[in-house]
């Protein structure tokens, strides 16, 4: 078995725009985050894929739509690709964060595992279930390819796992994701294997970052 996932952030939401840990909240996509699933609809079309595969919540679902379109086929919805909670981060900037507890936002810079925000869903269970959903689809499309659309801070979690990566490093390892950008793995019988990172799919112009360093998804 050599499968090919083509691992996709969503589009850009407002909370997104403003660096704000989105989680499990349920934000829309902004006009350029609409802007950046109909490119990855045109990139899609141009790749080809057996099937697309997204998190139920809206910002991945509607990403993934003008590809599933363009290809002729359903988005295949999967819980297990929603993204990790946040709990006390959730809706909220770091800065507004480091304000209220600086020590919590040292200890999850420094480890995101052992550091986690209070509340959040510990990163050992997000990487259970992101990686069951990823060899799952795998599985199902032995030799194929499948645009996975999905969120940052899990598909960083789910590289790490998938590749033997501490989990507690993912911000570290892997700093960011972009809107709309192309991960691809191959998933084999004997592991998997990172084939290109974070390949941008859009002629949106990114929006200005206010640092080095964005807020998790």
């Amino acid at each position: 078995m050599t499968a090919r996932l083509l691992l996709v952030r969503h589009g850009e939401t407002a909370w997104h725009a403003e660096n704000r840990y989105a989680g499990v909240t349920d934000v829309a996509l902004t006009p350029r985050g609409l802007d950046q699933a109909a490119d990855l609809g045109a990139w899609a079309a141009r790749r080809g894929a057996v099937a697309v595969a997204a998190s139920p919540l809206s910002r991945a679902r509607l990403t993934a739509a003008p590809a599933a379109a363009a290809l002729g086929l359903d988005v295949d919805v999967l819980e297990g690709l929603r993204e990790v909670g946040f709990g006390w981060g959730e809706g909220r900037t770091v800065e507004e964060m480091a304000a209220e507890d600086p020590e919590a936002v040292r200890r999850f810079r420094e480890d995101a595992d052992s550091g986690a925000f209070p509340g959040s869903e510990p990163v050992a269970d997000a990487a259970a279930r992101a990686t069951a959903a990823l060899r799952d689809l795998a599985r199902r499309h032995r030799d194929g390819t499948v645009l996975v659309v999905a969120h940052n801070t899990l598909l960083r979690i789910a590289l790490c796992d998938l590749l033997g990566l501490p989990l507690g490093r993912y911000r570290h390892v892997f700093p960011r994701l972009d809107n709309g950008a192309v991960t691809e793995i191959e998933i084999r019988d004997t592991g998997t294997a990172l084939r290109s990172l974070n390949v941008p799919t859009t002629t949106t112009p990114p929006a200005a970052s206010s640092g080095p360093a964005p807020a998790g998804d």
